[in-house]
């Protein structure tokens, strides 16, 4: 074999041996790259799903421990709990437009009355409130809640939206409501945890969520008194009669019903049907609403606005 020919045959052995050994440290990288990547998911969905126990635990020790501080009542307490001055802040900033909507003057509220409601704020959260009656809880948690998340909107203002309010812990939280903002009886506790776990979980009553307010257009009217137990059932009524009969809670147009929101978000409060929902809201319907929900057995759609409830808007 003449030495050219010999010379390109060495070449091509040299130079597929180089691409073989190539493939092959390729192959070994990407093995190393994949067990590597597996360990890290492994960890990673280890780390997540422990994070998910962990949540929960901490939830049910919570639970425990709000069971063990908030729940039972003193049926014969007369202690009545002083709630004059929010109800002067509400009558001062909170006012009724053309469409029934109450609206919150926040730039006012902020500039002038940020500072009582913080004083009222701080006297609320010394109660020791298993000294009260039933009734006088409900009023307490319900102007705690209230009064509280308009504190949270004057902190952040302005805002276009209470979901802005980022504050809440955890990866997939949005909103205020997780975070613990208040400090009750030396429990630290959250707006979802007054709302969920201590009104819905102990009082059992579905009126509450005509009673607490989330700041937003598609909420029920954050009221301009502020509530007390001597007038609960009446509130209660009235903020739920006039939610049900306002488009923000019913809309008919033709045949077609659209609810609030909150009826499909806590539908176990209403009966955990379409059926009892539509029971709930005739309860509550003026003479109109009723005679156009005649022969309605089913909803067609939700929706709710979360646009801030601000007189600016």
């Amino acid at each position: 074999m003449d030495r050219p020919m010999y010379q390109r045959k060495t070449q091509m052995r040299q130079t597929q041996t180089r691409q073989n050994l190539n493939e092959q440290s390729q192959a070994q990288t990407l093995v190393v790259q994949n067990t590597t990547s597996a360990v890290a998911l492994r960890y990673y969905l280890a780390l997540f799903a422990s994070l998910i126990i962990l949540a929960f635990a901490s939830g049910s020790l919570m639970a425990g421990e709000l069971e063990d501080k908030f729940r039972g009542s003193d049926k014969t307490s007369s202690i009545v709990i002083d709630h004059t001055r929010w109800e002067g802040l509400l009558k001062t900033y909170v006012k009724q437009d053309g469409d029934g909507l109450n609206r919150v003057n926040y730039a006012a509220f902020k500039q002038m009355g940020w500072k009582p409601l913080k004083a009222y704020l701080g006297d609320l959260q010394k109660v020791d409130v298993k000294k009260l009656n039933r009734d006088e809880q409900f009023a307490f948690w319900a102007n705690l809640y209230n009064a509280k998340t308009i504190e949270i909107i004057l902190a952040h203002y302005p805002v276009k939206t209470i979901r802005d309010i980022d504050i809440s812990p955890g990866l997939f939280s949005n909103g205020p409501w997780k975070k613990k903002v208040l400090n009750v009886s030396g429990v630290e506790i959250s707006l979802d945890d007054i709302e969920h776990k201590i009104l819905r979980g102990f009082f059992k009553d579905p009126r509450i969520h005509y009673a607490v307010n989330c700041a937003s257009i598609g909420c029920p009217n954050l009221a301009t008194e502020a509530f007390t137990g001597a007038k609960l059932e009446q509130q209660l009524n009235a903020g739920a009669r006039a939610y049900v009969n306002s488009p923000r809670g019913v809309l008919i147009k033709g045949r077609r019903v659209t609810a609030s929101g909150i009826y499909k978000w806590f539908d176990e409060d209403f009966g955990n049907s379409e059926r009892g929902v539509l029971t709930h809201i005739r309860k509550y319907a003026d003479a109109d609403l009723a005679r156009r929900l005649e022969g309605v057995n089913d909803i067609s759609g939700y929706d709710y606005d979360w646009s801030l409830n601000d007189s600016r808007r």
